[in-house]
């Protein structure tokens, strides 16, 4: 029998997972994080990307997370996320068209005015929506 440890997904307005599951990978924003049951403490910041987990059953599962905090007990990981959603939840059109907007801001706009962290972020969660779509497979019907 393998070793698990419990692990929690949550945003603002949504638990997106909880369960016990045997491993995870998350995007750290250093990195990807490979967490196992009874890794030592930890607290990472995340960046935009996907993260993954096995279920107890063997089952590899992914989620989208745009940002957040990770912390590592060792029978426990928490995942506290500013935006995420379920692999069959993302979509293509949806994340090529806020990679436009996001574009379109840096090149339109007056730089005084421009909130350049925030249209980066934004940027960079799109890419890593396609990135994970393409890596799926779930992009353009494959």
């Amino acid at each position: 029998m393998a070793m698990t440890m419990h692990l929690d997904v949550v945003t603002a307005e949504q638990k997106l997972f909880s369960g016990t599951v045997e491993e995870v990978i998350a995007p750290g924003v250093l990195g990807d994080l490979g967490i196992l049951p009874r890794h030592s403490q930890l607290i990472s910041r995340l960046r935009a990307g996907e993260l993954q987990y096995k279920t107890e059953e063997g089952n590899m599962a992914s989620l989208f997370v745009s940002g957040g905090v990770l912390e590592v007990q060792p029978h426990m990981v928490t995942v506290l996320v500013d935006t995420g959603m379920r692999a069959e939840d993302l979509d293509e059109a949806a994340a090529q068209e806020a990679m436009k907007q996001a574009q379109d801001a840096l090149q339109g706009k007056d730089p005084e005015d421009l909130d350049y962290e925030t249209i980066q972020a934004e940027l960079e969660a799109a890419k890593a929506q396609l990135e994970m779509l393409h890596r799926i497979g779930k992009a353009r019907g494959h």
